[in-house]
C-alpha cells in the first residue's frame, strides 16, 4: 500500500496536544478530517468537470493515519457491481475476482486510493493546514461543551488572565486535576467592588456553555447573578444543604441604576421544623455565616428575612429593616398593596433612591406602594381608584361602533325620506305645467 509521509508526526501530535489542552485521539481526528478535506482538493484540481464533487461525493473516502510509519492514506470503500457507471464508488466484480474469487455482486471493499506524494500538491497542503487549525477548534470546543454542560447553573472557582475591550477572561477548571479553560466574565456581569487584577480568585456562577462556531470563550460565568448568591448560602448554612432550610426567593441588584447606590439582595427563608430559625441559620453565630457571604461579593448588603404564605406577612418582612405599621392588600388579584409605615421610617422603608421597596417588589411578586401612616386617609385612597378605574374603562369598542352604526343609519333614512318627498313635488309640479299647457292649446 502506498503512503504520504508526514516526517515527525507523533511529536506533532503529542505536542499539539499539550498546547491545546487536547486528549491525542482529538488531535489524531481533526488531522483525519484536515486530510481528507486536501485530498478533495487534490481531486478537484486534477478534474476538468467540477460539478461532479457534490457534497456528498467523497463520503465514502477516508484517511487511515500510521503513527508508527509517519503517514497517511487515502481509502475508498467500493461497491461491487457488473458494470461500474462511477469508479469513485463501484468497482467490476471481475476485476475484484481476480484477488477475491469469492467475491460476489453487492459486496464492498475497501482500496487504497492514496497519490503519489508529489502530486498531492501546494494547494492541497494549504487547504489541509487552514481546516487542520479549524477542525482543532472545533474539537477544543466540543471537549469544552461535554465537560461543562452539566456544571451549568453551578459555581466554578476562578483566576484572573486578562482584560478583553470591557470582559474579563478567567481560566477555570471543571475539578481537581482537570485542565484550564478560559471563561469571559462580561461587564453586565461583573461586580462594581471587585478587583480584577491579573492572578486574583474568585468564585463566579457558571450562566451557559455557548455552542457552535463561537469565536472567544465558550463559557459565560457571572458574579452578578443570583444563582451566585443562593450557592454561597448553601455552601455556608449546613441547614440549606440538609434542606432544612430552605431558599424561597431570591431579588438581586448587583449593578443598581446609580453609582451612588451600592450593590444589594434580599433572600427570602424557610423551614417546616418548628424548633429552627431560617433567618439565624443564615445569619449564624454573631453574624458569621452571613459574613462569609459578604466578604465574598466585596461588601454587598444582605438582607435574610422569613418567608410567608401570608402575603401581608411577607411583604411586611420583605421591606426589613424598615418597621411597618400596616399593609392594605388592596387589589390582590393585580397583586397590588399600600404599605403603611411612620413617619421616620418612610425613608428606610423606600431605601437609597428607591432601592429597598424595589427589591421587596421584585422579591415578594408585589407592587408595592410606600405611604405615610399619618397622612393615609383610606377613603380618598377609595375615591382615587374608584377615578382610575373609570378613566381606565372607556366605553367598549363594539358598543360605540353599533351606536355609530345606528345614527349612520337613522341619517341615510331621513335623507331617503327628504330624496322621495322632492321627487314627488317635481314630478306633480311638472303634471301641472303639462296639464296647463294642454287647456291653452284646445282654447
Amino acid at each position: 500500500m502506498s503512503m504520504v509521509n508526514l516526517p515527525g508526526l507523533r511529536e506533532t501530535i503529542e505536542e499539539i496536544a499539550r498546547e491545546r489542552n487536547l486528549p491525542k485521539h482529538a488531535v489524531q481526528a481533526a488531522l483525519r478530517e484536515a486530510l481528507l478535506k486536501g485530498y478533495e482538493r487534490y481531486r478537484r484540481t486534477q478534474s476538468m468537470d467540477k460539478a461532479q464533487f457534490d457534497e456528498t461525493f467523497f463520503d465514502n473516502f477516508e484517511v487511515e493515519l500510521d503513527i508508527d510509519e509517519e503517514g497517511f492514506r487515502i481509502l475508498a470503500t467500493k461497491t461491487i457491481v457488473e458494470e461500474v457507471e462511477t469508479s469513485d464508488r463501484e468497482i467490476a466484480l471481475e476485476e475484484v475476482q481476480k484477488v477475491a474469487p469469492e467475491a460476489q455482486l453487492g459486496d464492498s471493499v475497501v482500496l487504497d486510493v492514496t497519490p503519489v506524494q508529489k502530486e498531492f500538491g501546494r494547494m492541497a497542503a494549504i487547504q489541509t493546514k487552514q481546516v487542520f487549525s479549524q477542525k482543532l477548534r472545533d474539537q477544543q470546543r466540543l471537549l469544552v461543551q461535554e465537560e461543562f454542560q452539566d456544571l451549568e447553573k453551578t459555581v466554578l472557582q476562578g483566576r484572573v488572565l486578562r482584560f478583553e475591550r470591557q470582559s474579563v477572561i478567567l481560566a477555570v477548571s471543571s475539578g481537581f486535576g482537570r485542565q484550564e479553560v478560559e471563561a469571559e466574565l462580561p461587564k453586565r456581569e461583573q461586580l462594581p467592588n471587585d478587583n480584577y487584577r491579573a492572578g486574583a480568585t474568585l468564585k463566579v456562577y457558571l450562566k451557559k456553555v455557548r455552542e457552535g462556531p463561537y469565536r472567544g470563550p465558550q463559557l459565560l460565568v457571572s458574579r452578578a447573578d443570583a444563582g451566585l448568591v443562593v450557592y454561597l448560602f448553601a455552601n455556608e448554612v449546613p441547614e440549606i444543604e440538609d434542606e432544612v432550610v430552605r431558599i424561597v426567593a431570591v431579588a438581586r441588584e448587583a449593578n443598581p441604576p446609580s453609582r451612588y447606590v451600592g450593590p444589594r439582595t434580599k433572600i427570602a427563608v424557610d423551614t417546616l421544623e418548628r424548633d429552627v430559625d431560617p433567618v439565624g441559620a443564615c445569619i449564624g453565630a454573631r453574624g458569621s455565616r452571613i459574613q462569609v457571604v459578604v466578604n465574598e461579593l466585596r461588601g454587598e448588603k444582605i438582607d435574610a428575612i422569613r418567608w410567608s404564605p401570608d402575603p401581608a406577612t411577607y411583604i411586611s418582612n420583605a421591606l426589613s429593616p424598615a418597621k411597618v405599621d400596616e399593609v392594605i392588600l388592596i387589589d390582590p388579584d393585580e397583586r397590588q398593596a399600600h404599605i403603611l409605615v411612620p413617619e421616620d421610617q418612610l425613608s428606610l422603608a423606600i431605601g437609597k433612591e428607591g432601592q429597598n421597596v424595589r427589591l421587596a417588589a421584585r422579591l415578594t411578586g408585589w407592587k408595592i406602594d410606600i405611604k405615610d401612616t399619618a397622612k393615609y386617609d383610606p377613603e380618598e385612597e377609595k375615591l382615587k381608584k374608584q377615578q382610575q378605574q373609570s378613566v381606565s374603562e372607556p366605553e367598549p369598542e363594539d358598543e360605540v361602533l353599533e351606536d355609530s352604526l345606528e345614527d349612520v343609519a337613522l341619517e341615510d333614512e331621513v335623507e331617503d325620506q327628504m330624496e322621495d318627498q322632492m321627487e314627488d313635488q317635481m314630478e306633480d309640479q311638472m303634471e301641472d305645467q303639462m296639464e296647463d299647457q294642454t287647456n291653452g292649446e284646445k282654447r
